[in-house]
């Protein structure tokens, strides 16, 4: 299986983590329901996953006015989940890894944002992609410690 990473010479990346009460199998539950995303997450207005989930898969979602197609790249569940793809000349690489230790789970994010929009406000779009994942952390948290 090829491990996929964030383009780490990208113009902006954020790397993340957060710490969850909750059990493992409820934090990745949530986190992998595509179709529920909208449910749980404020700024994602839809989100639709075609198929199951697996490498390959595509995922369409409305976020912050983008209307954006991921596609899965990497999954091993219970552990870590990979997708990326263009929106709006922006190349994105998203990893996601999970890790139970205790009773809670260590949820780590890494982004990357490659393309001219990022190359043209390299800060600004990294303070958008930062301020972005720390309310799906946010959110995931929230949602996961009130199941």
């Amino acid at each position: 299986m090829t491990v996929h990473t964030i383009d780490e010479n990208a113009p902006a990346i954020v790397r993340l983590s957060t710490t969850i009460h909750a059990p493992l199998a409820v934090v990745w539950s949530l986190h992998t329901d595509i179709d529920s995303w909208a449910a749980w997450l404020p700024d994602v207005d839809r989100a639709r996953l075609d198929g199951p989930l697996t490498p390959g898969a595509s995922f369409r979602w409305l976020t912050h006015g983008l209307d954006i197609t991921s596609t899965v790249l990497e999954l091993v569940p219970g552990r870590r989940i990979v997708w990326g793809g263009p929106a709006n000349g922006i190349d994105g690489v998203h990893v996601w890894t999970f890790e139970e230790t205790d009773g809670a789970v260590t949820v780590r994010t890494e982004e990357s944002w490659a393309g001219a929009p990022v190359e043209a406000q390299p800060a600004e779009l990294e303070a958008a992609l930062r301020a972005s994942l720390e309310a799906w952390l946010d959110h995931l948290k929230t949602a996961a410690e009130r199941r």
